[in-house]
């Protein structure tokens, strides 16, 4: 894949390790509006796989494969960032419900149901589950707002740097046990249904046929669940130290 000078052949390189960043541009658009079009994401991940051939010093191979998918799935989220598309209304909903959320966990010590949180925000069961449908997506692009961490991301600080910072790496190890138990502490359901997302990577059809429902009601169903997990990541951030 490098010429007679040592040199990344760029066209052979994309060529080998487009369809990587295709699989995960189609991943990424099972949780997105209808609205964002998937040559774009393709576009920004193609930029995140070119940034890391720059960064990766060991050559490439199945760990440079791990080390790109993050830095593509990185790029594809900067360009949705940018391009802020989600509206603010949809985006202030969400943060009802994780409000909701949280003050029904402190209230009751569970989780609570889909009913308890309409009734919480006080309007009809079907039309929360259609702010959940039109909020799609939302987990994905504003998860920064999670900690005030800069502009670089957990493998950024802890892969590419032969000397990571100890407090950085702890607090995001308390980060990950966080959300360790923030996902153990789900419903069933939204538990079973993450399992099969993000570990058995089975797409929303797919969830569907196994959980006896339609596309769309897991798709109301995963973003529940990532506002329980949003909500309890939010309440036990570390504070900052002066």
């Amino acid at each position: 894949m490098y010429n007679a000078q040592g040199v990344l052949d760029k066209d052979q390189f994309v060529s080998q390790y487009a369809p990587l960043v295709k699989r995960i541009a189609y991943h990424l658009m099972a949780r997105l509006p209808s609205s964002v079009q998937v040559d774009d994401i393709i576009q920004n991940g193609m930029l995140g796989l070119l940034d890391a051939a720059s960064r990766f010093e060991d050559g490439l191979g199945a760990e440079f494969e791990t080390y790109a998918a993050q830095r593509i799935r990185g790029a594809m989220l900067d360009g949705l960032r940018d391009n802020d598309w989600m509206p603010r209304g949809l985006r202030r909903d969400m943060r009802r419900i994780e409000t909701a959320v949280r003050s029904l966990e402190q209230e009751h010590g569970r989780p609570p149901s889909e009913g308890e949180l309409a009734q919480a925000l006080d309007m009809p069961l079907a039309d929360y589950q259609k702010m959940l449908q039109e909020a799609r997506g939302h987990q994905l692009v504003y998860l920064e707002d999670l900690g005030d961490r800069g502009d670089d991301d957990f493998l950024e600080r802890n892969v590419s740097s032969s000397r990571p910072d100890p407090l950085v790496a702890l607090l995001d190890q308390d980060m990950r046990a966080t959300l360790v138990r923030a996902i153990e502490d789900l419903p069933e359901r939204e538990k079973l249904m993450m399992g099969l997302y993000y570990e058995e990577e089975l797409n929303l059809r797919e969830i569907g046929e196994v959980l006896g429902v339609s596309e769309s009601r897991v798709c109301q169903v995963h973003t529940q669940a990532i506002a329980r997990l949003r909500s309890r990541l939010l309440g036990e951030q570390p504070k900052k130290r002066d």
